[in-house]
């Protein structure tokens, strides 16, 4: 497992695996214009998978493969794949340690590992990377440390295996979620970025690399029970609700508001608690600029005002696609862009290597 695990010169597609969904994309990085080739979307059994292990891959292998070789938007031409796993199966943080040669450095990393990973490091891919922002002349040096479970990846493996694919990158997600923001953005600020899935929502911090990243299990179908619940409807009608009426001013604010508290509550505490250790470890050398919101929770109307207020940091929505060009390609539409976000960030990997 590494952050940066594998990376060749050919090309990648990512391969986004969710609870019960498949989402894959391949963007050509080898050229100055990101042209998407191709992009699609389906769904599985949910039952496939079990506490981030797959334990069915052959229903899923049926459904990638009708995927790539019938229903894709364009097409997908390698088959070198960039996948990734959930953040609530990985660890991640940054470690200072003191300068000391290379060779020593891996024993080091390991020493650090077992002290704030609760699983046995035989059990763990385990890999790191020096942090771009380390300087020669510092007495410490930055290292981004990355692990996940053995058995979630192996997992993984097998189903590429059966799909007659070459394993290129394994990684988090929220590193490529983070990837494809940063591509996006073009900018060098000290950044949180949110990812509203689905079930769960990833948070990071990124100044100049990876600080600290985290889960909180709520996300864009838990708003919308909560919804439904609240003004007594179906959950079709509390997403329209939602999409269109969110936290924004109007009749239905004060419920929606009242159902939403709770979780809402949650995420600020969290989130509050990522910026005090990002700023502690910081100093005054580095404060957070901004918040980007993505993913399809991100949407909500009102959502990004009500962070503002709440963290007092700007926060505003992030377009994943500048920078990307669709061709003749018909894009996504408005709805379904956010579904692409770690699928697009993971084929973006190889620019890392080549830039």
């Amino acid at each position: 497992m590494n952050s940066s695990l594998f990376y060749t010169e050919k090309p990648v597609f990512g391969f986004d695996l969710g609870r019960s969904s498949i989402k894959i994309m391949q963007i050509d990085t080898f050229s100055k214009v990101h042209r998407v080739k191709g992009y699609g979307y389906t769904s599985f059994d949910p039952k496939a998978i079990k506490d981030g292990v797959i334990i069915d891959p052959e229903i899923i292998a049926k459904e990638a493969y009708a995927l790539i070789t019938e229903n894709m938007i364009g097409e997908i031409s390698t088959q070198q794949v960039a996948a990734s796993v959930p953040v609530s199966q990985t660890f991640s943080r940054v470690l200072s340690l003191p300068k000391m040669a290379d060779s020593d450095l891996k024993d080091a990393v390991h020493l650090e590992a077992e002290q704030y990973i609760p699983i046995p490091l035989d059990d763990l891919y385990l890999d790191y990377e020096v942090s771009p922002s380390s300087n020669k002349d510092d007495d410490n040096t930055e290292v981004l440390v990355v692990a996940a479970q053995k058995k979630v990846v192996d997992s993984y493996l097998t189903l590429f295996e059966l799909l007659n694919l070459e394993v290129a990158v394994v990684e988090a997600s929220i590193n490529a979620t983070t990837r494809l923001v940063m591509h996006a953005e073009e900018t060098d600020l000290p950044t949180l970025i949110i990812d509203f899935g689905s079930v769960s929502t990833d948070l990071s911090i990124f100044d100049t690399t990876l600080r600290i990243t985290g889960t909180v299990d709520n996300g864009g179908e838990t708003i919308t029970k909560a919804i439904a619940k609240m003004l007594k409807v179906s959950e079709s009608q509390a997403q329209t609700i939602k999409n269109k009426h969110g936290l924004s001013a109007g009749k239905k604010q004060a419920q929606i508001r009242k159902a939403l508290e709770p979780m809402l509550t949650k995420m600020v505490s969290e989130i509050k608690k990522m910026v005090r250790f990002y700023q502690e470890r910081s100093g005054e050398k580095r404060k957070l600029e901004q918040v980007i919101i993505l993913g399809g929770g991100a949407n909500m109307p009102g959502l990004a005002d009500y962070l503002t207020d709440k963290i007092r940091i700007p926060t505003r929505l992030c377009n994943p696609w500048l920078n990307l060009d669709f061709s003749d390609l018909q894009p996504p539409h408005d709805s379904e862009k956010t579904l692409y976000a770690t699928a697009s960030g993971l084929t973006l990997a190889t620019m890392e290597k080549d830039g």
